[in-house]
């Protein structure tokens, strides 16, 4: 009976101290973490848009963190061991929490039980880009070119399992072709690479390659959705091209680790919501050519969150990586 009352003592102080941590929420910086390096299409909204709008309606300054390295790995675990406050949030694209759950033997974070989803902001295509001195105007040259120099030529990604990667896995599975990987710490580094000539190709995303295309740094063939994008509206789908049903899309989301109050999850999710629906930020989206979504409540992005697990990871099943990493 002692044990009881005590039990439900703590429980009710408990109760009580997280609700004045809700409503007291936030009380100093918000750390807002991102897997991958400067630069790349996260960044540029993570600082152009999230840490200005936030201080602005939150009232406390937003740090910005660019933690690399590990395959985003480093990152996501660090957010998913950090105490569930508030104070310190992830901003990460979907291969971290969806394709790192079969890619890894041993991953230090479970993705479906260890963050907690806030808001999605954007969805991402990818521009398939070479370098200009490759003799290769079209997918199909493309194709040919790499048919006739099996394993001759290479691209580059944010990491294993990231979307881009897996999109030249399934390019390849769709084609026959053979190409080497080799895997950066964000997508800026691997564009340069294409334009330096160390590797021939990447699925570059649509904030970093359309300055360099129209520069005739990089020659674009393909975009990896199904639809056409804004930033680069003359490069056909693959879709089009005739590889029928190709589509490789990210998307960007904002997560805490699990156990942070529901009133700050929920308040945390109305404000990239208001955020979202800006004219500032669609402007920014649109020019980075990506998708601006109006984010769904924290429960029904969980659902959805599990759904992509299942679907991202038999696709790595498939294309045979499952375990590697």
């Amino acid at each position: 009976m002692f044990l009881t009352r005590v039990i439900l003592g703590f429980v009710i102080v408990l109760t009580l101290v997280l609700g004045l941590h809700a409503e007291d929420y936030p009380s100093r910086p918000i750390t807002l973490i991102l897997p991958l390096g400067a630069g790349g299409a996260m960044d540029v909204l993570a600082r152009g848009q999230f840490e200005p709008q936030l201080k602005e309606r939150l009232g406390k300054p937003v740090i910005v963190e660019n933690r690399t390295g590990g395959g985003t790995v480093i990152a996501a675990t660090a957010v998913a061991k950090s105490p569930p406050d508030g104070y310190t949030l992830f901003f990460t694209p979907a291969g971290t929490l969806t394709t790192n759950v079969t890619l890894y033997k041993q991953l230090p974070y479970d993705p479906a039980k260890d963050f907690v989803p806030i808001a999605m902001t954007s969805t991402v295509a990818f521009i398939l880009v070479i370098n200009p001195s490759l003799p290769v105007n079209s997918m199909a040259d493309l194709v040919k070119y790499a048919k006739e120099h099996p394993g001759q030529l290479t691209y580059g990604s944010t990491g294993i399992g990231a979307t881009p990667h897996l999109a030249f896995e399934m390019l390849q599975r769709m084609t026959g072709i053979k190409l080497n990987h080799v895997p950066y710490r964000g997508m800026p580094q691997a564009t340069s690479d294409v334009v330096a000539g160390h590797i021939q190709m990447v699925f570059t995303d649509p904030t970093v390659g359309p300055p360099l295309i129209a520069e005739g740094k990089l020659r674009a063939l393909a975009v990896s959705s199904l639809t056409r994008i804004s930033s680069a509206p003359n490069v056909p789908t693959l879709n089009e091209l005739g590889f029928k049903g190709f589509e490789a899309v990210s998307w960007h989301m904002i997560v805490g680790p699990t156990g942070i109050p529901k009133d700050i999850v929920n308040r945390l999710n109305a404000t990239f919501k208001a955020i979202g629906a800006t004219p500032e930020f669609r402007a920014q989206v649109e020019r980075m050519g990506l998708t601006a979504v109006d984010t769904p409540p924290p429960d029904e992005l969980k659902r959805y969150l599990d759904h992509e697990i299942t679907r991202w990871g038999q696709l790595v099943k498939d294309v045979g990586i499952a375990g590697t990493q």
